[in-house]
């Protein structure tokens, strides 16, 4: 049976991170993630997660200097000093949260140089925390032009170089919608790379409950294939969270 987690860096955004981990248990998800908790203490999160009795999938490293228009520090030449004291502060954060998962922000940048800087601090994340999931995400180029990590292909072959058994693909619907398509196929022929699935209706990142992608259709699909970790819901509302929540399956 098909599970969901609420990603709150979207999701119940009105309101502070443990608010919006109750908000998720009462809505019927079955766990959540986040982005960038790092301003709300810790032990406040893991009161709320335990609380619920819900599980913090995930979370991401820092984007760097935001204003500066910086999206992620782990594939900038020159930048690994802060690219690893991004990892330390979110592999500490995911610790004392019970967070199962690390999002490793790669950035813009291009080049050989880019990969090679990028493998280098994927390597020492992985390291890090054995035990931990590392993940990478493909951004698509209408969203996050310049981005360094622009599709799966490119993900993989990362991955396989890497050759660390914890680092994984974040398999974004939404984004490789955008920009692959064919999303079945490519899922099914990731599978085994794959550490988390997020989805958000196309192109406009909404609910997913309209657009090009037929989510129920794809839901039973992705359960037919044996996954069985919450599939993550990383849209913009447009609107209370509340009032989006139609597609969510309702539990009782």
């Amino acid at each position: 049976m098909t599970t969901f987690s609420a990603n709150l860096g979207f999701l119940w955004t009105d309101r502070p991170l443990p608010d919006a981990i109750r908000a998720a248990k009462a809505a019927g998800f079955d766990a959540v993630e986040c982005h960038w908790p790092y301003d709300t203490p810790a032990a406040d999160v893991l009161a709320a997660l335990q609380e619920t009795g819900l599980t913090m999938l995930g979370l991401n490293t820092v984007r760097g200097d935001v204003g500066a228009g910086e999206n992620g520090l782990a594939a900038l030449p020159g930048r690994e000093a802060d690219a690893r004291a991004a990892i330390d502060q979110a592999m500490a954060y995911a610790g004392q949260i019970g967070a199962g998962a690390v999002h490793v922000m790669a950035g813009f940048a291009l080049g050989a140089d880019a990969d090679a800087t990028f493998v280098s601090n994927l390597r020492y994340a992985c390291e890090q925390a054995p035990d931990r999931t590392i993940l990478i995400e493909p951004l698509n180029r209408h969203d996050a032009p310049g981005y360094f990590l622009a599709n799966t292909d490119q993900a993989r072959d990362i991955i396989h170089r890497v050759g660390a058994p914890n680092l994984k693909l974040m398999f974004d619907c939404y984004h490789i919608g955008r920009t692959e398509g064919d999303l079945l196929t490519r899922l099914g022929d990731l599978l085994p790379v794959v550490g988390h699935i997020q989805f958000a209706s196309v192109p406009d990142r909404g609910a997913p409950d309209h657009g090009e992608i037929d989510y129920v259709w794809l839901f039973e699909q992705v359960d037919q294939l044996g996954w069985r970790t919450p599939l993550g819901a990383e849209y913009k509302p447009g609107g209370p969270t509340d009032d989006t929540l139609g597609w969510l399956p309702r539990k009782g």
